[in-house]
């Protein structure tokens, strides 16, 4: 592979560069690419962050919405003359096929555009009053300084879709990215800032989140923090938060199942498991890890989605035709492995990948003969293993898709339109899907999950974002 360019990456504050690089983040594919240098903030550098921010908010809330919204849509443009050098800068640092991270980049730019025009429609409401001569309007008012923790998986179409809708609202934000991903970032703020940005409105601190993070969720300062990556310390982030009566918006695991019932078309449903399960190598909170199928195609499907795996062979997301990319970490891949063979002491069968012959790549796994209660059909794993499970009809199935402390995504294979309608109206889950891919999402719809997932309150993208980032002010106007 041919040598990229390394990036030293410091914080970002109040509009300057401060904090010296020191922590190294390589290529998954390519450990001799040495990707960007960052800095190990500590909680001082957190504190600097978030009072640069207080600091430029009201400035910036001031500002008219159509403004704010303006500078969103110029750094949309400007990402888009950049489009092809973040996208194979996000493949360098989180490993995902350039195919896939093209459609990344292009999801942030869409995310900057969508947002950026709803500064021209941002608003309250106006109300009849009971009382003679009186108006009666809300208005949205920012919620302050915004804390944004986000994860390696999407590294620049998570942080858009926290950052667009937080900005356009008036509040100042301070971010702090995945450790394993910072180059993303940093082309997102290059951005805005040359879009126009004021100083200290957009503030980007990295390191560890159990000193960044930490310290970022409890400064009193910050009205209100997103989250998105597990469950565990999402649940942590809230206790903190909410013990200074802050507000939090949580979106976490998944463990998201796809039911393929007896009329579904086997080799299409394969194909979507597929694109679900391995697609992304298998690290996306809406992955498809869970199939559950009905008897008469139980056998025929597993045999196809074998098939399906094949095609899926790991390889460097930067080389022609790589299907797959490899897993984010060692770390990472250590737990996909011990998934699988915790998967064969419970006695699955692995009948298709399991083996991660060198470097970070994993095979994409089919499990099959996994039951309800084993570890590869409760748990979590963030990788490319596909457990699938047997359920004699469509009732069982959905009692298996809700028999999970989580409550993200799920889809159904199938050409009965009543038994999609009682699927969607029986499962517990924020996404539905008919004869599609747990994965994929419109940025124009309102996403989240529910039970372990979610906090089920605010939801991301959509129209709706905006509400977490404000708070409404009722006006009774007499004359």
């Amino acid at each position: 592979m041919t040598q990229s360019t390394t990036l030293r990456i410091a914080n970002h504050l109040a509009g300057s560069a401060v904090g010296e690089p020191t922590v190294e983040r390589r290529n998954p594919a390519d450990p001799a690419d040495l990707v960007a240098v960052t800095p190990a903030s500590d909680a001082a550098a957190v504190a600097e962050a978030v009072t640069a921010a207080e600091g430029a908010q009201p400035g910036w809330a001031a500002l008219p919405a159509p403004a704010r919204g303006a500078i969103l849509m110029d750094a949309a443009e400007i990402l888009r003359g950049r489009h092809e050098a973040v996208a194979r800068d996000l493949t360098r640092e989180e490993g995902k096929t350039l195919a896939e991270a093209r459609g990344e980049v292009r999801r942030a730019i869409d995310v900057l555009r969508y947002f950026g025009a709803a500064g021209w429609r941002l608003g309250g409401q106006t109300f009849p009053s009971a009382t003679p001569d009186t108006a009666v309007h809300t208005r949205l008012e920012p919620m302050g300084v915004a804390g944004l923790i986000t994860p390696w998986n999407f590294p620049i179409a998570i942080p858009a879709w926290k950052m667009a809708p937080a900005l356009v609202s008036g509040n100042s934000v301070v971010i702090k990215p995945a450790e394993l991903t910072p180059v993303s970032v940093r082309h997102l703020m290059t951005a805005l800032a040359e879009a126009g940005l004021p100083p200290g409105v957009l503030n980007v601190v990295h390191g560890r989140g159990s000193v960044v993070g930490e310290a970022l969720v409890a400064d009193p300062r910050v009205a209100a923090v997103s989250f998105t990556g597990s469950t565990g310390v999402g649940n942590r982030i809230r206790e903190t938060v909410e013990r200074r009566h802050g507000r939090v918006q949580l979106e976490m695991g998944g463990k998201n199942a796809v039911v393929v019932l007896d009329d579904a078309d086997v080799r299409q449903a394969a194909e979507l498991a597929a694109a679900g399960g391995f697609g992304l190598t298998g690290q996306a909170c809406t992955a498809s890890s869970r199939i559950i199928c009905t008897p008469g195609v139980h056998d025929a499907f597993v045999e196809a989605l074998a098939e399906q795996a094949a095609r899926y062979r790991p390889g460097d997301g930067l080389a022609a035709g790589t299907a797959m990319g490899p897993v984010v970490s060692a770390a990472q891949l250590e737990t996909d492995v011990a998934a699988v063979e915790r998967a064969r002491a419970e006695g699955a069968t692995v009948v298709a990948g399991g083996e991660a012959p060198d470097g970070l790549f994993l095979a994409p796994t089919v499990l099959a003969g996994v039951g309800p209660g084993h570890s590869s059909a409760r748990d979590e794993i963030f990788g490319p293993v596909v457990a699938v499970l047997a359920a004699e009809g469509l009732d069982e199935a959905i009692s298996l898709v809700n028999d999970s402390a989580y409550g993200l995504a799920a889809s159904i294979c199938t050409r009965d339109l009543a038994a999609a309608q009682h699927f969607v109206a029986g499962v517990q889950a924020g996404v539905v899907k008919v004869n599609r891919p747990t994965t994929g999402l419109d940025l124009n719809v309102p996403f989240g999950g529910v039970k372990d997932s979610s906090t089920n309150t605010f939801r991301e993208q959509g129209p709706t974002a905006v509400e977490f980032f404000t708070w409404s002010k009722s006006v009774y106007l007499g004359w």
